[in-house]
């Protein structure tokens, strides 16, 4: 097995991407609005995967957050609220907003049941501060590590009782990027002592199956490597203080964060300890250079992986998803009114 996610193209699976995965055999796959029409179409999509791969635990990933990161939207799939909702309802009443973001996940977790959709890039556990880049901002939990980390642990549990796999993210926390590892790379001078904050709500949700990089230069850790490509902080800070030891995945080798060819990023990040390399674009020739010079999957990545597919399991009964979601969703507005 290859240890990487890739793209796609487009709505279908082009001749040459079927050669390429066929012979490859990635781990995964990333979906994005560009390969994202109708309810059928997607799953028609999923289930060409699925069947390319032959493994029926194959994990096909989305990012879903609600609000402003939502790959999925109208007019066929609702709209879902940001993390910041639940916060604030947090700060009213603490119980009753838990309950009502258990209730929103395990819905929205369900739009990717009926899909085929296996792993979603969430929760955000990143703790923002005053002055960061908005590129978290509201897709966060509030700026309280205690209340992202009971949060997220709601979340994580409402994907889980469908059979959806949660992905922390962006380990070690994004939360003081001035800028956006989209388009730059950027630097946190913070002393380390600092830092313990960030980690607070990663310390907490240690468990999670699977984990997502930060694209980030964190100088007490690392002067000279971002996260993704730093041995000493993927060990000592991610797998050590953290405690971290489900899959870990790189953010997008693709994002301008990164220097050089998108293989050897990818190799990088495995080379760093990453388990699996994500490539989000889709673009043929990428791919096949990461095929190229990655290793295959390490003993430790298949394991990992084998431990987090094992949520996919508890995936409900397909007949009644709309009748599960409309309960869920009547259940939240109710807690979210009290709150």
């Amino acid at each position: 097995m290859l240890p990487a996610i890739f793209g796609l193209s487009g709505l279908e699976l082009t001749d040459d991407e079927r050669e390429l995965f066929r012979s490859s055999d990635p781990l995964g796959f990333i979906l994005f609005a560009r390969n994202i029409d109708t309810p059928t179409q997607v799953l028609a999509l999923t289930d060409a995967l699925r069947e390319l791969s032959g493994r029926a635990d194959l994990p096909i990933l989305v990012d879903q957050e609600g609000g402003r990161v939502a790959r999925l939207g109208p007019p066929h799939w609702r709209g879902w609220p940001p993390a910041r909702e639940f916060a604030d309802a947090f700060a009213r009443d603490p119980e009753r907003a838990r309950a009502a973001a258990l209730c929103n996940y395990q819905a929205l977790a369900l739009d990717l049941v009926a899909l085929g959709i296996t792993v979603d890039c969430a929760p955000v556990l990143d703790v923002p501060v005053p002055g960061a880049h908005d590129i978290i901002g509201d897709r966060a939990f509030g700026e309280d590590p205690a209340t992202i980390a009971t949060l997220g642990a709601a979340l994580l549990e409402g994907f889980s009782r469908v059979g959806v796999v949660g992905v922390i993210k962006h380990i070690p926390g994004h939360g003081r990027s001035r800028a956006d590892s989209h388009e730059a790379l950027p630097r946190v001078s913070a002393p380390a002592q600092e830092l313990q904050r960030d980690l607070q709500p990663f310390r907490a949700l240690a468990d999670a199956p699977m984990a997502m990089t930060a694209h980030i230069v964190y100088e007490a850790w690392d002067e000279q490597h971002c996260a993704t490509l730093s041995p000493r902080i993927i060990s000592d800070v991610i797998r050590g203080d953290i405690g971290f030891d489900g899959l870990l995945m790189s953010d997008d080798l693709d994002m301008k964060a990164l220097a050089g060819p998108v293989p050897q990023r990818g190799a990088a990040a495995l080379q760093a300890g990453c388990d699996v390399a994500l490539n989000c674009w889709g673009r043929i020739d990428d791919m096949r250079g990461l095929a190229e010079v990655l290793p295959s999957a390490s003993a430790d990545c298949l394991r990992r992986l084998t431990s987090a597919m094992s949520i996919a399991a508890a995936a409900p009964d397909l007949r009644d998803i709309a009748d599960q979601q409309q309960e869920l969703l009547a259940r939240r507005d109710a807690l979210l009114e009290g709150a």
